[in-house]
């Protein structure tokens, strides 16, 4: 599974890298990334990341 980030729409608060940093990080630019794939152990990190995201900017695609 992929995390997808809509950095155009990030507002850099990190939430994403604190809940799930198995997937996500902060980049040099202070916008979020996604650095790897979601895999079965980082699958409900991945998913309450997108789902607390304030700007609902991340999806996870098969």
């Amino acid at each position: 599974m992929k995390a997808i980030i809509d950095r155009s729409g990030c507002i850099g608060c990190g939430l994403c890298a604190d809940t799930c940093s198995e997937v996500f990080r902060m980049a040099d630019d202070g916008l979020a990334e996604v650095y790897a794939d979601v895999t079965d152990s980082t699958e409900d990190t991945a998913t309450e990341a997108r789902d607390g995201c304030p700007v609902s900017v991340i999806s996870l695609e098969d």
